[in-house]
């Protein structure tokens, strides 16, 4: 469904974004890849990376979703969006409310007006674990923008709204991996709390469940993959063995452990090999009666990183990270 179609990507020069360009542009023929971003250095160094005389297809917009004038300018011939743009660092999102809320929420609802104005066939949000029953900000404005996001079927027959939430990525900006790696050389780990655990996901498993959802999706839906937990014991004893741990205690707006969906969204939910379907009031396929090959699952299921069967061992996310 990639070749020959135009995918703009917001936040482009992101960990999740570069390696979603990576993919496009190494195994599909797309017509164009846009990358949407507001910083200009780092489109000028992922720019080095993909050179325009190798990659005649990709094109590098300086934008800011905060601004729909310059979206609808982006959006124009765009088959597909992949919403990636977001305020994500959880101390600065609340330390600095009114911002994360201009471009988590109102960012969300530029994406969603643009995108019906210009004919964009569907368009594939990214979201977190932290958009489950939030505690902090950034958490708060991601479960707006989820809402909004599957509400935007309601507004057009044409483009279709689909939502993808998962844990954390290793190893990405902002995750707490790079963090202990900093932290090797002095011997010290903080940890916040010792019984802690956390959804994780690669990087290219994100862009596998991204991908493989546009293809499926039929708008109002979110998809949720099966990922393994982790304790954060483990994630230094696999990140920094033989370092002293020091508690530094639970900080604002962290949870002990993290929930992909709970109870009250079991109802609606279809289990499909390798990921959960959510349904909405906004689904095309609880409307239609499509999709419903999946298995209900359990109406007091919930899915959190503290019950979670599936366990990241220590050997295996030294390979995923290459330290093996």
């Amino acid at each position: 469904m990639f070749d020959d179609s135009v995918i703009l990507i917001t936040g482009g020069t992101g960990s999740f974004g570069k390696a979603c360009v990576r993919r496009l542009l190494m195994h599909h023929k797309p017509r164009k890849v846009i990358v949407f971003s507001r910083d200009e250095f780092k489109q000028h160094e992922m720019a080095k990376e993909f050179p325009f005389e190798q990659h005649p297809n990709i094109r590098f917009f300086i934008g800011d979703v905060r601004d729909k004038d310059r979206l609808r300018r982006a959006l124009t011939g765009v088959d597909y969006i992949i919403h990636a743009a977001a305020l994500k660092q959880v101390p600065t999102a609340e330390y600095n409310p009114i911002e994360a809320v201009k471009t988590n929420i109102m960012g969300a609802m530029h994406v969603i007006d643009a995108a019906i104005d210009q004919g964009v066939k569907k368009v594939l949000a990214l979201s977190t674990d932290k958009a489950v029953c939030p505690v902090n900000l950034y958490g708060a404005t991601k479960l707006c923008s989820d809402k909004l996001m599957v509400a935007g079927n309601a507004y057009s027959t044409l483009t279709r709204f689909s939502v993808v939430r998962y844990g954390n990525v290793m190893a990405s900006r902002g995750s707490v991996i790079p963090v202990f790696r900093e932290c090797r050389a002095s011997g010290e780990i903080p940890v916040t709390d010792p019984r802690m655990t956390r959804f994780w996901i690669t990087l290219d498993q994100a862009v596998d469940r991204v991908l493989d959802t546009l293809g499926f999706m039929k708008g109002g839906e979110i998809v949720v993959p099966k990922l393994p937990s982790m304790n954060i014991m483990d994630l230094v004893q696999a990140v920094a063995p033989g370092c002293k741990v020091r508690i530094v205690g639970i900080r604002p707006g962290e949870k002990l452990h993290e929930l992909l969906f709970i109870r009250d969204e079991a109802r609606s939910t279809l289990e499909f090999d390798g990921y959960y379907l959510i349904g909405t009031p906004f689904s095309h396929w609880l409307q239609n009666g499509e999709g419903l090959a999946g298995t209900p699952v359990p109406e007091d299921f919930e899915y959190s990183s503290e019950t979670n069967t599936w366990k990241l061992g220590v050997e295996e996310l030294r390979r995923n990270l290459g330290d093996a």
